[in-house]
């Protein structure tokens, strides 16, 4: 069989494809940047152990300030609790680029660098900061801004790093800060409903502590829970509706936005797909979709699609977040369309259009039930639904489309 050479439109094809495989991968993995480094495997374990290790491979512009194993076994001695130890760790990554080139170069000497923990929102003022300092002898010196400015650490050397992606630096001892220290209460010791309460969410919070689905929330904490929280506004506004609904329908509402699992904000950008909820059982699914597109998470149910809007807790094992809609769940909004049924149908029935029908139908009394009772078990329903399917099918279509191209490329690379 005779090889044909690859034509200009060809090569540019294969280098699309390439570029595409190329973006969908993953830019870095710290678990196997750190595994090179045996001395530096008690840090590596607690990034895992704490799920940090997750939220750094989902940041695309980041410093690792790893300690080795000695200076891990003196903070371990002191016994903190995971949460605590979590806290220390998230001062240590630096949500800038800081490789080896760069930390003597800093700008008049000196640089102060943000940190996952200061991004928790749980590090008050510049408690959640790093001082970098160029020091003479060409030493760098690191220091926890909430530590009277002493620098107690300095850097020792590069570990790896990929411009300006990822660079992993080696630092002489853990960053001391009274704050990342403090004793960090275990899930269990959560109060949720004031977590929410005291950020916006007032409303869900106090119709959730009225209900009997808060004991379901309260009896996942120590296991896992991401709780998907309706700003007050939008709760607020639908609170006529949920006052409609039956006590145990009230409860799976509530339930439907509570998922029995931890999900960090990185981890839902990077794990799209099905995802089942506190009001799940068998053959009730209560699912729905988590979908991003680039920093944007949004929740999408046959009903409607929510965004989430913020943050309010993100410590192992519980997330809550903000969204801006209600969640609602198929398998309960179905069958309550019907209701409002009858206010559209008469207006319908007003327009000029509309008339001319049903004449027709009075002309033929025997499919006449039929029709009426058609429109009465899905126009609301079908209305939501179409809405969501076409924003679907736009999606599926684009897709599709360059799908069919791409293969319409081959093809011809083919020949």
């Amino acid at each position: 069989m005779q090889l044909r050479p690859v034509s200009v439109a060809g090569t540019v094809v294969l280098s699309l494809l390439l570029l595409i495989s190329c973006t969908t991968t993953q830019a870095h993995n710290i678990t196997r940047i750190l595994a090179k480094h045996p001395e530096l495997s008690t840090f590596n374990h607690y990034l895992t152990l704490t799920h940090l290790a997750a939220e750094i491979n989902g940041k695309t512009t980041i410093t690792v300030c790893a300690v080795e194993n000695a200076a891990m076994n003196e903070l371990l001695a002191k016994k903190p609790s995971i949460y605590t130890i979590k806290n220390i760790l998230s001062l240590h990554v630096l949500l800038d680029y800081f490789g080896a080139k760069k930390l003597h170069q800093i700008t008049n000497g000196t640089a102060l660098a943000a940190t996952m923990f200061q991004a928790t929102g749980t590090a008050p003022g510049s408690s959640g900061f790093v001082n970098i300092t160029d020091l003479k002898g060409g030493k760098v010196g690191f220091g926890a801004e909430d530590n009277d400015g002493i620098l107690s650490s300095s850097f020792v050397k590069s570990v790896e790093e990929i411009p300006y992606n990822i660079s992993v630096i080696q630092i002489s001892k853990v960053l001391p800060s009274n704050v990342a220290e403090a004793p960090t209460p275990g899930p269990s010791q959560l109060n949720l409903t004031g977590i929410m309460s005291a950020h916006g969410c007032k409303v869900f919070a106090e119709t959730l502590l009225a209900s009997d689905a808060e004991k379901t929330y309260e009896d996942n904490l120590d296991g896992g829970l991401t709780v998907f929280c309706p700003e007050d506004e939008v709760f607020k506004a639908f609170l006529p509706k949920y006052k409609n609904l039956t006590a145990a329908r009230k409860t799976a509402l509530l339930e439907y936005h509570g998922v029995p699992v931890y999900q960090s904000l990185s981890t839902l950008k990077s794990n799209n797909g099905v995802m089942n909820t506190l009001a799940t059982d068998g053959a009730n699914k209560f699912d729905f979709t988590v979908q991003n597109d680039g920093e944007v998470v949004t929740l999408r149910t046959k009903i409607t699609t929510a965004k989430i809007t913020g943050t309010l807790l993100d410590e192992q094992p519980v997330a809550i977040f903000t969204i801006d809609k209600v969640l609602l769940p198929r398998e309960l909004f179905k069958a309550e369309a019907p209701t409002s049924a009858p206010a559209p149908a008469p207006e319908e029935a007003a327009d000029a259009p509309a008339a001319p029908k049903k004449k027709k139908k009075k002309a033929a009394p025997a499919p006449e039930d039929d029709d009426t009772d058609a429109p009465a078990d899905s126009p609301d329903d079908s209305a939501d639904v179409t809405a969501d399917d076409d924003n679907g099918a736009v999606r599926f279509d684009g897709v599709r489309y360059v799908r069919a191209g791409l293969a319409l490329l081959c093809v011809i690379l083919l020949l």
